[in-house]
């Protein structure tokens, strides 16, 4: 693949979803961003609705890594809507 084909296309999870929705002819999808104080920290993630459906992202971040959420998020809902789910880190490194 040349590099012209690969950055032609959507480069981040939000940008794939966003296009999944405008194919499917569905309202795009709604970041929220949610924190959890956890002792002297907080915690953040991402819910994104998507055809009425609030799918949250599968892991908490570091503040300055609150886009990180978003993507997670992009990602379970794109592979939500494509029919698949996304394991989680436990399932998928099983032979670890």
């Amino acid at each position: 693949m040349s590099y012209s084909t690969y950055s032609s296309g959507p480069a981040t999870w939000q940008e794939r979803l966003e296009e999944k929705c405008r194919e499917a002819q569905i309202h795009p999808p709604v970041f929220q961003i949610v924190s959890d104080r956890r002792g002297g920290r907080t915690a953040w993630s991402s819910t994104v609705t998507v055809q009425g459906q609030n799918i949250s992202a599968r892991y908490w971040y570091d503040g300055q890594y609150v886009n990180n959420a978003k993507e997670d998020a992009a990602e379970v809902a794109l592979k939500h809507l494509n029919g698949s789910t996304p394991s989680s880190p436990s399932q998928s490194r099983t032979g670890w």
